[in-house]
């Protein structure tokens, strides 16, 4: 007769499968890679905010609109923000495949994970199309220097001067002491009058000129 009380015996996991050498290869292998590629980042954001000529050579032509705006006085800033980005992407690249190839050396399944995961980048992707237009424009306008901290800019929505940007969002103070926040994305046309040779018109000869316009008219 069965015993309801009987219970069949454990049997441990299998752990012969677990690859413990190549977990802590790949361990290694992505701290050292995460160094080499921080360590090179930064000696070229070094380089780069402190005046390099080596992307000046003739050979290097095809890079010199890109890199145009590195020759201005806020090149340091700008070198600064696109190593900073540079790091986060080598960082989560990877750590994105260390983690890969850790669960694949303990013997786990990633094909369910990585499905899961492709779905959920999906859907976050359908969700924050308007962060990612604004970060993507951010990255442009840092790239191409079209304003930077202190310029007086013209915009369809302000006119004012750069207290702040970031690669989401640019603060400007308007003429009248207005603090606007600009989200990169929705800044469609900009005018920088700091950087070409922009001249305010004269109130005093556009008075006069109406003036003479309203005595025409009243003879």
């Amino acid at each position: 007769m069965y015993s309801l009380t009987t219970a069949e015996p454990l049997t441990p996991p299998d752990i012969s499968a677990v690859n413990l050498p190549g977990v802590l290869i790949s361990i290694g292998v992505g701290v050292a890679t995460w160094l080499v590629a921080s360590f090179v980042i930064a000696g070229i954001t070094k380089r780069v905010a402190a005046g390099t000529t080596f992307f000046k050579k003739p050979h290097f032509r095809w890079v010199a609109p890109a890199l145009r705006a590195l020759d201005h006085q806020r090149r340091e800033q700008r070198a600064n923000t696109i190593g900073s980005l540079l790091n986060s992407v080598v960082s989560v690249l990877v750590v994105v495949i260390t983690v890969m190839y850790v669960l694949q050396n303990l013997n786990v399944n990633i094909a369910p994970l990585l499905t899961s995961v492709g779905i959920l980048g999906v859907a976050i992707g359908f969700g924050a199309q308007q962060l990612i237009r604004d970060f993507l424009a951010g990255i442009f306008i840092t790239i191409e220097d079209q304003y930077g901290i202190g310029d007086i800019i013209e915009t369809s929505e302000v006119v004012g001067t750069v207290e702040s940007m970031g690669l989401r969002i640019t603060r400007v103070r308007a003429e009248d002491g207005t603090v606007w926040y600009l989200r990169n994305g929705e800044i469609l046309r900009v005018g920088n009058r700091s950087q070409g040779s922009y001249v305010a018109p004269d109130s005093g000869l556009a008075d006069d000129a109406g003036s003479s316009t309203q005595q025409q008219a009243g003879e």
